[in-house]
C-alpha cells in the first residue's frame, strides 16, 4: 500500500426508491394493486425484510419514498426499521408529504458510520412537500457530504430543485448526491448541475426503471470529481419499480479512522 493508498477511503454506497415497500412488477398492478399503496400487507413487510438483507453489504444508503410511519405501513418507520434489520447503527429520515394517517413519504439515510451532522431542506417547487437530506461524515473541507434527494416530475421545478442542491454542494470538494432525481443526464437541468458544481456524470448511466424492464437511467450516483467511481451497478432482484442502484468509490480523505 502506497502513503496515497492510506489517504484513501473506499465506500459502498446504495441509493433505493423503495414505494414504501410494495413491490410493482407490471405497470398493469399500479393498478390491480392500487389497493396495497394505502395498507400493510405480508407482501410488503417479507420485501423489506429481502432488501435488509442486501444493505448489509453497504456503508451509505440513501432511501426515497420510505413510509415515515403511517397506515400503509402498519405505523412503522421504514428508514428505522431496515436500519435495524440491517445491523446498520445509524439513521435518519426527512418526512416530506403526509397524506391524512394514510401515507406519509420520506427520504432516509441508513448509514455504517456515524454522520457529524444532518440536515434537512425542503426543495423549492409549485406543490410543496420535496426535500434534500445532507449529511456530513468527518470535519471541515475534508468532510464528505452526501445528498439524498426526490425530485419532481416537472423539468422547471427540477431545474430549480437541482439549481438549490447545487449551492448547498457547491462549497464541498468532498460530495455526492443520490436519488430518484426522475430525468436522465443528458437533460438540460442536469447538464446545468453539471456545470455549476463539481459533481460529475457516470461514463456508462446505468438504467433502472421500470424495474422489470429498465430502460430509462432516472436514479443516479453523482461525485465530485475527487471521488473515483470504481464502479456503478442494479441490484439484481427488484425491490420496488426502481431497481437499487449501487457505486462503489473512492475518497481521497481518510475518513473514520480510529
Amino acid at each position: 500500500m502506497t502513503d496515497t493508498d492510506d489517504l484513501q477511503t473506499t465506500l459502498k454506497l446504495l441509493s433505493c426508491n423503495i414505494l414504501a415497500g410494495a413491490s410493482v412488477q407490471r405497470y398493469r398492478q399500479y393498478i390491480t394493486r392500487s389497493w396495497a399503496s394505502v395498507l400493510p400487507t405480508r407482501a410488503k413487510q417479507a420485501n423489506l425484510d429481502k432488501l435488509a438483507s442486501e444493505l448489509s453489504a453497504f456503508d451509505v444508503v440513501g432511501l426515497q419514498e420510505a413510509d415515515a410511519g403511517s397506515l400503509r405501513s402498519g405505523f412503522r418507520n421504514q428508514t428505522q426499521y431496515l436500519a435495524d434489520a440491517a445491523g446498520m447503527p445509524y439513521w435518519s429520515h426527512q418526512p416530506n408529504r403526509p397524506v391524512a394517517r394514510l401515507a406519509h413519504s420520506s427520504n432516509g439515510l441508513i448509514s455504517r458510520h456515524e454522520p457529524t451532522e444532518v440536515l434537512d431542506y425542503p426543495l423549492p417547487g409549485r406543490i410543496p412537500g420535496r426535500g434534500v437530506m445532507l449529511a456530513r461524515f468527518g470535519k471541515g473541507r475534508e468532510a464528505l457530504v452526501v445528498a439524498v434527494a426526490h425530485l419532481s416530475l416537472g423539468p422547471a421545478a427540477r431545474d430549480r430543485q437541482l439549481g438549490f442542491i447545487g449551492e448547498l454542494l457547491s462549497e464541498h470538494p468532498h460530495a455526492v448526491l443520490m436519488g430518484d432525481l426522475n430525468t436522465e443526464i443528458t437533460s438540460p437541468e442536469l447538464k446545468r448541475l453539471f456545470a455549476r458544481t463539481s459533481l460529475t456524470p457516470p461514463a456508462e448511466p446505468v438504467p433502472t426503471f421500470p424495474s422489470w424492464r429498465p430502460q430509462r437511467a432516472i436514479d443516479h450516483i453523482f461525485t465530485s470529481a475527487d471521488i473515483q467511481v470504481l464502479r456503478q451497478w442494479t441490484l439484481a432482484e427488484a425491490f420496488s419499480d426502481h431497481l437499487p442502484l449501487a457505486a462503489e468509490v473512492r475518497i481521497p480523505v481518510r475518513l473514520f479512522a480510529h
